[in-house]
């Protein structure tokens, strides 16, 4: 699926595994130079959509086995450097190239790729912002958070949220590793409803209308 085909970039989205996983390929269209955000499955279907392209990185968003169940195949065969947080790194069943902290910035080709440290689903989890795409991986959904297993959990997300995901402009398309995008200006909204109840020490699987 198509979520973006302009003169700059491409953005292609697959639903691959048991757990419909998101992967996302993103090209810059001046240079075809490509990237993988995660690796739930199929390699080899990840691999013949990345056809026509220079594959230059693999990104992770975090290191859940539902988003790296074929990282191991994926990069043997593409031979492109592993880019994750340092806190996602240390159970992965091969290690890194690089090692991602908040605020740095990957060039691909004409693009520039923007990381944003956004923990609380897993201690090391990352968005990718390019132009007015934001690749969130099970940080945000639309109507809700990802899941936590503890209120400091929780409390972390909703700080990912707030402080780093809704700061960016309301016309940009938040991409999750599971489901259907929204948009940072629906998410203000439904936020917005969810933060004007109170809440005690919730965790889980929450959503902004129904908690």
């Amino acid at each position: 699926m198509n979520i973006a085909n302009d003169k700059t970039i491409r953005i292609e989205k697959m639903t691959l595994g048991i757990f419909e996983t998101n992967t996302y390929i993103v090209v810059c269209q001046q240079t075809k130079q490509s990237l993988v955000v995660d690796a739930p499955a199929r390699a080899s279907e990840i691999i013949a959509a990345l056809e026509g392209t220079k594959p230059k990185y693999i990104l992770l968003t975090h290191d859940h086995y539902d988003h790296t169940g074929v990282i191991v195949s994926l990069r043997a065969r593409l031979k492109v450097p592993l880019a994750c947080h340092e806190l996602d790194s240390l159970q992965l069943k091969t290690p890194p190239e690089i090692l991602l902290k908040d605020r740095d910035s990957i060039k691909l080709g004409n693009l520039d790729i923007k990381v944003m440290y956004t923990p609380g689903h897993t201690g090391g989890g990352l968005c990718f912002v390019v132009g007015k795409y934001c690749f969130v991986g099970d940080t945000i959904f639309p109507g809700g958070p990802g899941h936590t297993e503890t209120p400091d959990e929780f409390k972390q997300i909703i700080g990912s949220i707030t402080q780093k995901i809704l700061r960016l402009p309301d016309d940009t398309l938040l991409l999750p590793g599971h489901g259907d995008g929204t948009t940072v200006k629906k998410a203000k909204k439904e936020y917005k409803a969810f933060a004007a109840k109170p809440h005690g020490d919730i965790y889980g699987d929450v959503t902004w209308a129904g908690s």
